[in-house]
C-alpha cells in the first residue's frame, strides 16, 4: 500500500476489464515530506476520490479481492482517502 496524490483522470471507452462504469485516476506516489516520490500510475477508483486528494493505493493481486474487482483485470486500486498523516507526533499532512 502507498500514499499517492490524484493528479488527473483517465478515460478509456474500450476496455477489457469488465467493470461497469469505472473511474480511472492518474495518481503519483507521494512521500511523507509532501512531495512526489515516483512515477505516475493509473488506479481504479471505487470510493470517489477527487483531483488533488491524497489517497491510499493498493497494488497487485490483492486488489482483485473486493466485490467489484474480483477476477477483473485490475492492478492498482484506490482504497482510501487520507485525512491526515502523522509521524513522530508531528503532523506532516492534513486534508
Amino acid at each position: 500500500m502507498m500514499l499517492a496524490k490524484v493528479t488527473g483522470t483517465v478515460v478509456a471507452s474500450v476496455r477489457s476489464d469488465r467493470i461497469d462504469s469505472p473511474v480511472y485516476l492518474l495518481v503519483t506516489p507521494w512521500s511523507r515530506k509532501n512531495e512526489a516520490a515516483g512515477s505516475e500510475m493509473i488506479a481504479l477508483d471505487i470510493i470517489g476520490a477527487g483531483q488533488g486528494e491524497m489517497v491510499l493505493v493498493s497494488q497487485g493481486s490483492s486488489v482483485r479481492q473486493t466485490p467489484s474487482t474480483v477476477d477483473k483485470a485490475v492492478d492498482a486500486l484506490v482504497i482510501g482517502i487520507v485525512d491526515s498523516v502523522s509521524e513522530a507526533k508531528k503532523e506532516v499532512y492534513r486534508k
